[in-house]
């Protein structure tokens, strides 16, 4: 059976949360650290780009070399959609269920990281303290609501990517 863009595009979700899930379950066994790196994060949002437009290549190559804005862009989303779902499952599992304790953890270790930038910065000692005291008070940042609420505003980001990919890898057939 011919693979279809759908079914490109799950596989290449299916790896990108598979590798997504294991870096945070390294992250978690080797070093909550990690978690505040900035070139974690990087890395993190280079290799989401990488798959997405991978997909879209490959569905491109799939179609003989000609794919529409609106397949380009759906091979794109549905690649970061699966991968970003899985990630946040595994996230929520990990930081809720196994070990809740990591998330506050996590928590404090953000808020230090915050800090020291604020300080960098030069913010004012009364402005810190302010800042530091929400921080605080807010739910950690692996709860449900906000791993949700993260999800969505990932989406939204990286489908702005995926609309830019897409313009890219898109190459109608002119003779159809």
């Amino acid at each position: 059976m011919e693979p279809t863009t759908k079914s490109n595009a799950t596989n290449y979700g299916l790896y990108l949360g598979g590798i997504l899930a294991l870096l945070t379950a390294l992250g978690y066994a080797i070093s909550l650290d990690l978690f505040t790196q900035w070139w974690f994060g990087i890395a993190i949002i280079v290799l989401i780009i990488a798959f997405g437009t991978l997909s879209a290549i490959k569905s491109r190559a799939l179609l003989n070399g000609f794919i529409s804005f609106k397949a380009a862009f759906s091979s794109f989303f549905i690649t970061l959609l699966i991968g970003l779902v899985i990630s946040s499952v595994v996230s929520f599992l990990i930081f809720n269920i196994i070990d809740p304790e990591a998330a506050t953890i996590l928590q404090e270790k953000a808020i230090e990281a915050q800090v020291e930038m604020m300080r960098n910065f030069g913010t004012p000692d009364e402005a810190m303290a302010v800042i530091v005291e929400e921080l605080e008070k807010q739910e950690h940042i692996y709860s449900l609501k906000n791993l949700l609420q993260a999800l969505a505003f990932q989406l939204v980001g990286y489908s702005i990517v995926g609309l830019i990919v897409a313009l890219v890898v898109k190459k109608e057939d002119i003779e159809a």
